[in-house]
């Protein structure tokens, strides 16, 4: 991995706006920890869960180019999020506490062990803190019958389509710069993520034409008016797009205004409908900080010169990490 860039070192310490209120509501010390970096999608997407289950953490600032070697020992990965949970010590399980001696850190006597991957934590997040008595609706559909595991099923391949087609895309269109990237142009890279969001948003038509078949929920999301992990894992990166309208000028990201569409109209209709729902919700708008600070912050990723691992995948063409 080559070394942070002057960029990466003078990253804000902190978030700002609501964001930085919601982080301050968080700073006490509770056994479950989130280690995170405020300008991070991926961190959104932790952030968003938690908030929108109402659990209860810690929420501990990292830098992700400069790791403090505890937070190191918890998670050698040093990837961000990464949310500590404190596991009960298997019976007969020695494994020492947090002394110095060892990579998990303990609360009360309760080991921490590392999570990472995003996905992967708002899974366990949902799973674990299931009582809806106690905590905020399932983000996956629940149930043991047949039905309920396709649909499970189904979000699934929705959340690996975002996470495999239109993150790649963003980074790509807005790491794009003419004179380091021959081999593809940037109308391509606008293609690309125009054509995987169109995918995703035919993908809500469909289901809302289902629902409709079946007198069932209407509403904006995925799940129609249940707001879900598959709306989760695509939220951070669209409220990212005006990034690329501001590095990427004239065109932006090109989606059309309203009623210039083409044969596309009900597309973008359809996902004007879904983003104005996002920017209404309390737990995405809790966790999202000034515009400013990610002007700021991903003017490293406009100029392609950012040291971080997204960035190098991107760079190098591989998958992300």
């Amino acid at each position: 991995m080559a070394p942070p860039n002057e960029v990466d070192k003078t990253i804000h310490d902190k978030a700002t706006g609501d964001a930085y209120e919601t982080a301050t509501r968080h700073e006490a010390e509770k056994s479950l920890k989130l280690y995170a970096g405020w300008f991070c999608p991926f961190v959104q997407r932790t952030w968003i869960t938690l908030e929108e289950k109402k659990i209860d953490y810690q929420y501990i600032e990292i830098n992700p180019y400069h790791k403090d070697p505890d937070f190191l020992k918890l998670n050698p990965r040093g990837l961000v999020p990464t949310l500590a949970v404190p596991i009960p010590a298997p019976k007969g399980d020695t494994h020492p506490t947090s002394n110095g001696d060892s990579k998990a850190s303990s609360t009360q006597g309760r080991p921490l062990r590392p999570l990472y991957e995003s996905i992967v934590i708002a899974e366990y997040l949902d799973e674990h803190f299931a009582d809806a008595s106690k905590y905020g609706p399932r983000l996956l559909p629940e149930g043991d019958d047949e039905l309920a595991a396709y649909e499970r099923a189904r979000c699934r391949l929705w959340i690996d389509h975002i996470s495999s087609r239109i993150v790649p895309a963003f980074y790509r269109f807005l790491q794009h710069t003419p004179e380091k990237n021959s081999q593809y142009t940037i109308d391509d890279a606008r293609s690309a993520l125009l054509g995987a969001i169109k995918t995703f948003v035919e993908q809500l038509i469909e289901m809302d034409s289902e629902r409709d078949s079946l007198s069932s929920s209407p509403g904006p999301w995925f799940l129609g008016g249940r707001f879900s992990l598959v709306d989760i894992t695509l939220i951070p990166w669209a409220l990212r797009l005006f990034l690329i309208d501001h590095y990427k000028k004239p065109d932006g990201v090109g989606i059309p205004e309203p009623g210039k569409g083409g044969n596309d109209e009900e597309i973008w209709n359809r996902w004007r409908t879904w983003f104005a729902e996002v920017q209404k919700r309390d737990s995405i708008m809790s966790t999202l900080s000034k515009r400013d600070r990610y002007i700021e912050v991903y003017k490293r990723y406009a100029e392609d010169e950012t040291g971080s691992q997204v960035g190098q995948a991107t760079r190098g063409g591989s998958s992300l990490p």
